[in-house]
Formats: structure tokens, C-alpha cells, sequence
């Protein structure tokens, strides 16, 4: 029976971390704010919202909640987003996505001040992960390392596989992991059916990252591997489920995230941690 990577215990070390440097900044009083902006009224966005302002206030980051209508202009959100750029209380700016269809989201991610881009999303971030060098990660790859490391799971010499390709998880989690002397290889949604399985089955760690429900399957896990599932779907009962079947993919695997209370608690934790690390960036701590 595989190993149950437990992420909300690991959660609560990282934002217990992220409050012991909060409260360390405020000390030499350096602010620590993060502005979270939601346009429309998307229950999903709204939800995850409240849960990082929950984390905020647990963790001493003050927090400017920003909520726009629907028919927000790509000029009135570029404003604010300018307006929270030379701001000097806000050391963090996250805009929810996805934004409403008639908002584009690269040029708003990509007016965000690269240090303040606590989602790790902006251009000049990603850039630098291609790199290698230091600077703001993607939340949600950087838990997932933050995993592998509590658990003594390392990369070096390991076959590695994610399945998904976005720019959110799927290519800085090759990124790192490539950082990590990993040996990558990604399916995505053009991968020969007929050969995900056998791609899925040469891998030490595997992460799903595709969307589809309970798609990966036990036979399709290498004894003893490393399971970690990103999804966050619903499955034919409605019941929250991941991309990995769980019930097969445990006997099977050596360690294994659970959806939910894995890699969603420490996605929301590092954001913590992101806010941290970008107020000692911008006050040149680092």
C-alpha cells in the first residue's frame, strides 16, 4: 500500500514558515500586502479567493481585496493593476483567473511588476526558471518540489512524466524537476492514446496534470512510483476526484498524493511563501 504524501500537514509548515518571515520583514518594517483581484462572478474563483485570504490572515499578510464586475474594461483592470505596481504596501498582486472571455489575460499577467508576481506567471519569471535563476515560481510545481523534498523523494537519476503541458503545472514542473537532474518527458492532449499508457508506466514520478477524471489508471503506474495527481475534477457521482483513478493507483504506487488534501493546500501555501520571498526580492534581501 503506497504512501500517503499528506499536503495539508505540509501546508501548514509552509505558511507556518511564511509567518515567521512576515513577521520577521515587519520587524524591520517592510510591508508584506498582497492585493487579490477577482473580476465577475465566478463561484470556483470566489471560493479559492476566500481561502487565500483565509491563509492572509492566518499567515500576518495584510490583504486589499479588489472585486470587479463582469463588464470590467481591459483598460479599467490594466489601471489597477498599474495602480498596484507602484504601490509600495503591496509586495504581491495575484488576479484570478480564468478572467471573463473579453479580458486578455497575457497582457494583464504581463503587466504585472515581475516582482510582484506572486502566481509566478509573468514572462520574465518563467524566463528565468528556463534559466535557472533565482526569482518567483509557479505556485503549484514549486509545492509539488516542496512534496518530493519532505518525503525524501529525489529526482536525480529518476524517469519523470507529467501529464499536461500548461504554463501553469505542466512546463515549469518539467522545468523543475529538470532542475533536479530528473529525466523528462511530457504527454499532452496530441499524445498517441495507444502510447500514454506505456509513457505513464516508465515513470518514478508521475504527475497529472490533463483535466480528466480518474484518467490514470493502476496498470498504467510502475510499481513503486511516485504518484502525485494535480486534478481537481468531479466524477460521475459528482464527488471530488483527481486525474488518477486513486482506488487502483494505490496499490500500486510507492507514495501518492490523495484529491482532496494534497497538492491543493500546498498550491495555496506557497502563494504564502511566494509573498514572503517577493518582499525580500523588492527590498533586496535576496
Amino acid at each position: 500500500m503506497a504512501t500517503i504524501i499528506d499536503g495539508k500537514k505540509l501546508a501548514a509548515e509552509v505558511r507556518e514558515r511564511a509567518a515567521a518571515d512576515v513577521a520577521d520583514l515587519a520587524a524591520r518594517g517592510i510591508a508584506c500586502g498582497l492585493a487579490v483581484v477577482l473580476v465577475g462572478d465566478d463561484q470556483g474563483s470566489a471560493t479559492y479567493v476566500r481561502a487565500k485570504l483565509r491563509d492572509c490572515e492566518e499567515c500576518g499578510i495584510p490583504s486589499q481585496d479588489y472585486k470587479l464586475p463582469a463588464s470590467t474594461s481591459q483598460e479599467e483592470l490594466m489601471e489597477l493593476v498599474q495602480r498596484l505596481n507602484a504601490d509600495a504596501g503591496i509586495v504581491g498582486i495575484l488576479v484570478q483567473m480564468p478572467l471573463p472571455r473579453h479580458l486578455d489575460e497575457e497582457a494583464v499577467v504581463a503587466a504585472i511588476d515581475p516582482k510582484k508576481d506572486v502566481d509566478g506567471f509573468h514572462p520574465e519569471n518563467l524566463g528565468r526558471l528556463v534559466r535557472g535563476l533565482p526569482g518567483l515560481r509557479p505556485c503549484t510545481p514549486a509545492g509539488i518540489m516542496e512534496m518530493l523534498d519532505a518525503y525524501g523523494i529525489d529526482p536525480a537519476g529518476k524517469n519523470a512524466v507529467i501529464v499536461g503541458r500548461s504554463s501553469i503545472v505542466g512546463k515549469p514542473m518539467s522545468l523543475m524537476l529538470l532542475a533536479q537532474n530528473a529525466t523528462i518527458s511530457v504527454a499532452h492532449s496530441h499524445t498517441d492514446p495507444r502510447e500514454l499508457a506505456r509513457i505513464c508506466q516508465s515513470a518514478d514520478i508521475l504527475v497529472a496534470a490533463c483535466g480528466i477524471p480518474k484518467m490514470i489508471k493502476g496498470p498504467w503506474i510502475k510499481p513503486g512510483a511516485t504518484v502525485i495527481d494535480v486534478g481537481m475534477d468531479r466524477d460521475e457521482n459528482g464527488k471530488l476526484c483527481g486525474d488518477v483513478d486513486f482506488a487502483s493507483a494505490e496499490l500500486v504506487a510507492g507514495a501518492i498524493t490523495p484529491v482532496p488534501g494534497g497538492v491543493g493546500p500546498m498550491t495555496r501555501a506557497m502563494l504564502m511563501s511566494n509573498v514572503a520571498f517577493a518582499a525580500k526580492l523588492q527590498n533586496g534581501l535576496i
